[in-house]
């Protein structure tokens, strides 16, 4: 056996016989433990910015794009961020032990079910060091011990961090071992962890394409994923043109690099001719380029004629694709077409066509008047998320606490026997 597939195989281990300890801790030792790792972080900015500024010259010394150099970039307002997104997930109900649906059965006896722990997750991850804690904090709320493989390119943060989420561990009297971060960075360890089915229970990727395509087809462990975020905002005809320019703006210039951001703009044909030239102004301040179809091209001169492979493309950049579409069917009917099934919106004043578009639309989230950019988990009020799933099982949408659970049956009875 090699150096790396032992060294996996003790992460494993010691992950399984965590995930009894932390299955079966109570709430109040969970959230002092997170408790302590926000107050950890807070006293550690300095320590956790300066490994990260490591990491951040490393990025751009090996010629990392500009999207993943923002995903990969900590500063106090992301710290912050890291910080408030733990106590929320302190104030948040613990689902483990949640016991519903009883049913008293002809029988006599009483059948329910209980919110039970996932078991063991193993998390594998790109750029994002604020993933750490995300992943760390909502595993150990919901009584599941967690690996953590960030990528490389993170690799002072994260242990920056880890060194925080150990500190909460111990404080709060619980093994270490329920977060247990990957301190080798041999791309190796992912095949491995992926297939570690006796110790592991599920793995959650958060990543490009090509990391999602990798451990979907190759992992012996159930997953739960997002391939990538193609999110839509379609303005319809009945919309109203300022909520309009304000959303369809917000949801592509707000960052970039996220998996939320409108990559295609559809626009009913009735209002594109009022809409598009101000947005183009916008987005034009912005530095945003513009691809469109013939019909776009035809209202803004200077937007560069779009591709079919346009219409599929997460661009992660400042690149939009623009579509002007006949009416909300045929808008629907792009979406159904070239989705990916993360998030979509339509800004309309019609409250048919807005509750038609909810219905029919088959996206882990669907928006009325509102910026793509909202779908997830800390603006969804989860306390953060481990990623988002588009999935239609397990979990789907931003997964929280009650996505990294599962149930199982109970059967209360009194000395009942089967007859």
């Amino acid at each position: 056996m090699s150096e790396l597939v032992e060294y996996m195989q003790s992460l494993g281990e010691r992950a399984k016989q965590a995930a009894r300890v932390i299955a079966n801790a109570d709430t109040g030792a969970k959230n002092k433990a997170l408790e302590t790792i926000a107050n950890e972080i807070e006293t550690q900015q300095s320590t956790i910015l300066e490994a990260n500024q490591l990491d951040m010259e490393a990025g751009k010394q090996n010629g990392l794009d500009a999207a993943l150099l923002d995903r990969l970039e900590l500063n106090e307002e992301r710290v912050a961020g890291m910080v408030e997104g733990l106590r929320q997930i302190v104030a948040l109900p613990d689902p483990v032990g949640e016991i519903n649906q009883i049913n008293s059965r002809p029988s006599g006896i009483k059948v329910g079910q209980m919110r039970v722990p996932l078991g063991v997750i193993g998390i594998i991850y790109e750029s994002r060091p604020n993933v750490t804690v995300d992943a760390a904090a909502l595993c150990l709320k919901s009584g599941n011990a967690s690996i953590l493989r960030g990528g490389s390119e993170a690799k002072n943060s994260n242990q920056a961090i880890a060194n925080c989420i150990s500190a909460g561990l111990k404080a709060a009297g619980l093994p270490e071992e329920i977060v247990q971060v990957v301190e080798t960075t041999d791309r190796n360890a992912v095949g491995e962890l992926i297939r570690m089915e006796s110790f592991v229970d599920v793995i959650i990727p958060r990543g490009g394409k090509g990391l999602i395509e990798r451990i979907t087809k190759e992992a012996r462990v159930p997953v739960i994923k997002h391939l990538h975020g193609v999110c839509h905002v379609y303005i319809d005809d009945e919309a109203d043109k300022e909520m309009a320019k304000s959303i369809a703006f917000n949801a592509k210039t707000q960052r970039y690099g996220t998996c939320n951001t409108m990559e295609t703009l559809l626009v009913s044909e009735g209002i594109a001719k009022d809409v598009l030239p101000e947005l183009a102004k916008m987005y034009e301040a912005e530095d945003v380029e513009l691809r469109g179809c013939e019909k776009t091209c035809q209202i803004l001169p200077n937007c560069l004629e779009a591709v079919a492979e346009d219409w599929d493309e997460e661009y992660l950049a400042p690149i939009l694709s623009i579509r002007v579409v006949d009416d909300m069917d045929s808008a629907m009917d792009h979406i159904h077409q070239h989705s990916s099934g993360h998030t979509e919106s339509i800004v309309t004043s019609d409250y048919s066509k807005a509750m038609r578009f909810l219905r029919e639309v088959d996206s882990s989230s669907v928006m009325v008047n509102a910026s793509t950019r909202f779908a997830d988990g800390f603006e969804y009020g989860l306390g953060g998320e481990i990623g988002i799933s588009t999935n239609k099982l397990h979990a789907r949408g931003p997964v929280g606490l009650v996505g990294l659970t599962t149930q199982k049956y109970i059967v209360l009875g009194e000395g009942h026997i089967r007859q």
